[in-house]
């Protein structure tokens, strides 16, 4: 969590950008700071190419869904793009080698969600053999069916960072009526600019995507929305698409959390998603600006997903930058990269500083949900004494879900588990805006994953 004085209630939102121009949600705030969020360390910085490192460590974990079944023993040789960890189950994506070389350990290893977990180590032996599989297709010639089954052949998940299963959005019930495909641009996680460069820089493999999506499931309309603060981007999309491509580019207040699925689809459409339900019960797919360009790649070249754009910053990065990131890449690799740590890091974080995970380890790999490496300095990284609550219901105002957050804390910290319940727990994002708002630096998010975990183990 983002640690930076909490500012005067007025500076949480910035009034000239949330207009009627530009849509948005109820709630959420907006971390201004001397800084602007951190990405002008990076924004204008073109992505550069890392070479893969000597051993790559490829989990055979994603971040959401079963683990994949491991197919390779130690001694084995492997080429890039082949599979390696087969899905398994409706939840659960493949995995591929991101090199070629020679597998020399099957073991646990750290992971950037915080555990140690099963994953394939591949010595690189730098000849970059390609797997007979990795064949390229006709992307408009695909049926429905053979475009969801090389959606999951490929690997593709969710680039946001959650790393949902690409596949299973696009096997929608038969009776489902989907009228839009909603694409995230927004990156509204302070620091990253990893979909920011992607669009400025692949424009046309996140709209041929797109586009792909939209004639394979005969859907007529699709919204990319982008926070206004990128008006590079949204002016290099725009001039991508024609009025008869039912593609519109929109423009979205700078708020957080702008690109949370649920709250996307209402600034797009005005429709909510039921509570505890999914987009497509509001007819609407929702993915990200990564996720289109990975399955437009993925199609055309044969390639399945082994790299992505990870955004290596913080005030504790040398060189600041964007690095375009092979999997099984250790976090240590990326940060010297960047010309290395500062003496003076206090925290490094997988992903932004609202939503991110703590590392304790930097040889945890990159994996498709790591969209960025962040360093911070002691002050930034402070854990501020909590006090009392003074039930000034800011957290209230700021919740996008349209909680009470200060109540489900309070019952979860008190074990009374069913009130939590009462008071929707579940339907809470985790997306930190309580946490980062309340003035009394209550932690209420994890009081509320508590009453999660509870309500979840209770029958």
């Amino acid at each position: 969590m983002l640690c930076a004085d909490i500012p005067a209630r007025s500076t949480f939102y910035d009034k000239e950008e949330t207009t009627v121009r530009n849509k948005t949600f109820s709630g959420g705030v907006h971390p201004l700071s001397h800084i602007h969020h951190g990405k002008p360390l990076t924004e204008h910085k073109e992505t550069k190419v890392l070479e893969p490192p000597k051993e790559v460590v490829i989990p055979m974990s994603r971040i959401i869904g079963k683990e994949a079944k491991c197919l390779v023993n130690k001694g084995d040789y492997v080429k890039k793009g082949q599979l390696i960890g087969e899905a398994d189950g409706f939840i659960s994506a493949n995995v591929h080698s991101s090199v070629s070389g020679t597998v020399v350990k099957v073991e646990n290893r750290p992971h950037p969600t915080g555990v140690k977990r099963l994953a394939v180590v591949i010595e690189n032996d730098f000849k970059e053999e390609i797997a007979d599989t990795v064949v390229p297709k006709d992307i408009s010639k695909l049926t429905k069916k053979e475009f969801v089954q090389a959606v999951k052949d490929a690997g593709i998940v969710g680039m946001g960072g959650a790393t949902f299963p690409s596949h299973v959005k696009f096997m929608p019930p038969e009776d489902a009526k989907i009228d839009y495909v909603i694409v995230n641009g927004a990156e509204c996680e302070p620091y990253l600019t990893a979909d920011h460069r992607l669009m400025l820089e692949r424009p046309d493999d996140v709209i041929e995507g797109v586009k792909a999506i939209m004639k394979v499931f005969d859907i007529k309309q699709a919204k990319i929305g982008i926070e206004s603060n990128k008006k590079d981007a949204i002016d290099l999309l725009c001039s991508k698409v024609s009025e008869g491509d039912g593609i519109e580019i929109v423009p979205l207040a700078p708020k957080y959390p702008q690109g949370a699925e649920k709250q996307l689809v209402y600034a797009l459409t005005k429709r909510k998603v039921p509570a505890g339900g999914l987009p497509l019960e509001a007819g609407v797919i929702v993915l990200n600006v990564g996720t289109a360009a990975a399955i437009y790649s993925a199609i055309k070249t044969g390639m399945p997903l082994i790299e992505r754009i990870v955004t290596v910053t913080g005030s504790c990065v040398k060189e600041p930058g964007n690095l375009l990131v092979r999997f099984g890449t250790s976090f240590e690799d990326c940060v010297n990269a960047c010309g290395g740590l500062c003496d003076d890091t206090a925290k490094l974080i997988s992903g932004g500083p609202m939503m991110g995970i703590a590392q304790s380890d930097t040889s945890a790999p990159v994996i498709a949900g790591t969209s960025g490496i962040l360093a911070l300095n002691e002050k930034e990284a402070t854990k501020h004494e909590v006090s009392n609550c003074i039930r000034c219901a800011r957290c209230v105002e700021a919740c996008p879900m349209g909680l009470i957050p200060l109540q489900i804390a309070a019952a979860a910290d008190a074990g009374r588990t069913a009130e939590a319940k009462k008071y929707n727990a579940m339907d809470c994002v985790e997306c930190g805006s309580c946490s980062f708002i309340c003035p009394s630096r209550r932690r209420l998010v994890q009081s509320i994953r508590l009453a999660k975990n509870a309500i979840r183990n209770t029958k």
